[in-house]
């Protein structure tokens, strides 16, 4: 598990590319106020735009979600965790007047950064 990325994965590292060629200039990892030890992928401080991009295992994607036979009802409940603190982490930005934009590790990263600048430009 220590190999597994948590950041700056592959995906995560695409659409920022995408969305620095566009222009946009964002902040990486940051930290989700009022809720300690949380972080968003991509935000956009001042827009109150935040980017999510969760991996299909631990995030429990519904075409892609694997679930481990070994100390299968630790795992589950590992998981199911995951799950809840995304759903908090989402009610908790909302609250707080964000848009929250929840994106999966197999989406295609143009797209996603279609979605983010829409947002954007949106928001203005």
């Amino acid at each position: 598990m220590s190999r597994q990325a948590s950041k700056d994965t592959a995906v995560e590292l695409a659409v920022r590319r995408l969305l620095h060629a566009a222009g946009l200039r964002y902040r990486v990892e940051y930290p989700v106020p009022g809720l300690p030890r949380r972080r968003i992928d991509v935000a956009f401080p001042r827009a109150k735009v935040a980017v999510l991009i969760d991996g299909c295992f631990w995030h429990g994607c519904p075409e892609h979600a694997t679930h481990p036979k070994a100390n299968a009802e630790w795992w589950r409940t590992k998981l199911d965790r995951n799950m809840a603190r995304d759903r908090e982490t989402t009610e908790h930005l909302v609250a707080a007047a964000w848009t929250v934009l929840r994106f999966w590790e197999h989406e295609d990263p143009a797209e996603v950064a279609a979605q983010v600048l829409e947002a954007l430009h949106g928001s203005r």
